[in-house]
């Protein structure tokens, strides 16, 4: 039997804060959308590049797991971070991976590497949003 693919969710453009904004409302229709995927039961990660612009919207929880990168283009610094982190996320078999990212000009790059045979039978990109 095949593990279910995580749900990535790529949130990119804006500000931090309007990108923060924008996963905690994807956020909170989950639990509502009769899909079968419910953000109260199911595991959810956040995976936010860049520094806080002012008052954090999303808290951790039991279910809610939040990582934040420091900022700088993923594919120019070699993926490391994002890599790692992603990694660390999908170990916790979550339902949803929202990733939301400053600068979508290498946005290419980043999904070449989302699509790589690594984590092509753990993720399924769901949406992609520019803000």
């Amino acid at each position: 039997m095949t593990a279910a693919k995580a749900r990535l969710h790529l949130i990119h453009g804006a500000s931090y804060t309007e990108r923060e904004a924008a996963i905690a409302a994807s956020l909170a229709l989950l639990s509502g959308n009769g899909t079968g995927n419910n953000a109260v039961t199911d595991k959810n990660i956040v995976i936010l590049e860049g520094l806080p612009d002012g008052q954090d919207i999303l808290y951790p929880t039991d279910l809610l797991h939040i990582s934040r990168i420091a900022p700088g283009c993923f594919c120019c610094i070699g993926n490391l971070s994002l890599r790692v982190t992603l990694n660390r996320a999908l170990r916790q078999k979550p339902a949803n991976i929202y990733l939301g990212i400053a600068n979508d000009a290498h946005l290419d790059k980043l999904l070449l590497t989302l699509q790589d045979p690594t984590y092509t039978n753990l993720l399924e990109i769901n949406t992609h949003t520019s803000l």
